[in-house]
C-alpha cells in the first residue's frame, strides 16, 4: 500500500473514531468529549492563535467551541462533512466574531470618550509598557466598581462583551436614548474618577 493510500486509509480512520466520539458525546459521555479534546484541541487552537494572535483568546475560544461541541452533538450531520471540518468552522467563526468584537469596542471607546484612550507609546511591547497597561487596568476597573449598576452594566456590555449600544439596549429591555446616557455619563463619570490620564 502506498504512503498516500495509508495516510487517507488513516484520515478515513480517524474522521470515523471522531464521528464516533461526538455520537457518543450526544449520549452525555464525558470521557468522550476528553477524547476529542485531545484530537482535536492542538489545531483547533493553532487556528484560532493565528485569527486572533493572543494566546488566552485562542484558548478562550477553543473551549467556546468543545462547549459548542458538547451542547450540540446530538445535531451533527455526518453528511454534511467531517467532525474536524465542523469544529474548524466553529473555531474560525467564533475567532472573526472576536476580532469584530475588538474593533467595535475600540470604535465605540473612540466616538464616546476619545480623551481616555490610551497614550500611543513608541516601540515594542516592553516590561515597562505592560506595567502601565496593567495600572490603568486597575484603575479603570476600581472606577467602575464605583459607578451606579445601571451604568457599570451598560459600559462593561460595551466594552468587554463588544455589544453595540442597539444590542445592550436589547439586552437590558431599555430604550436606545437611555443606553446611550447611561454610557455617556458613565465615561464622564470615569473620567472625573480615575487618578490619572488613560
Amino acid at each position: 500500500m502506498s504512503a498516500e493510500v495509508t495516510n487517507l486509509t488513516g484520515n478515513e480512520d480517524q474522521a470515523h473514531e471522531q464521528a464516533r466520539l461526538l455520537a457518543a458525546m450526544a449520549l452525555g459521555k464525558q470521557e468522550a468529549l476528553a477524547q476529542l479534546y485531545d484530537s482535536l484541541a492542538k489545531p483547533l487552537y493553532s487556528l484560532a492563535f493565528r485569527v486572533l494572535n493572543d494566546a488566552s483568546e485562542a484558548q478562550d475560544v477553543v473551549q467556546d467551541v468543545f462547549v459548542q461541541l458538547w451542547k450540540k452533538a446530538s445535531s451533527y450531520d455526518h453528511s454534511r462533512g467531517s467532525v474536524f471540518s465542523w469544529a474548524v468552522t466553529l473555531t474560525r467563526n467564533r475567532a472573526i466574531d472576536r476580532v469584530r468584537m475588538r474593533k467595535r469596542r475600540a470604535e465605540l471607546l473612540t466616538q464616546s470618550a476619545p480623551d481616555i484612550q490610551p497614550m500611543t507609546l513608541g516601540g515594542g511591547h516592553d516590561s515597562a509598557h505592560s506595567l502601565w497597561l496593567q495600572e490603568k487596568a486597575e484603575a479603570v476597573r476600581g472606577a467602575l466598581a464605583q459607578l451606579g449598576p445601571d451604568q457599570q452594566k451598560a459600559i462593561e456590555l460595551a466594552y468587554f462583551s463588544g455589544l453595540t449600544q442597539q444590542e445592550i439596549a436589547t439586552a437590558l429591555n431599555a430604550p436606545l436614548g437611555t443606553i446611550k446616557a447611561r454610557i455617556r455619563r458613565g465615561l464622564r463619570q470615569l473620567r472625573e474618577i480615575i487618578p490619572f490620564r488613560l
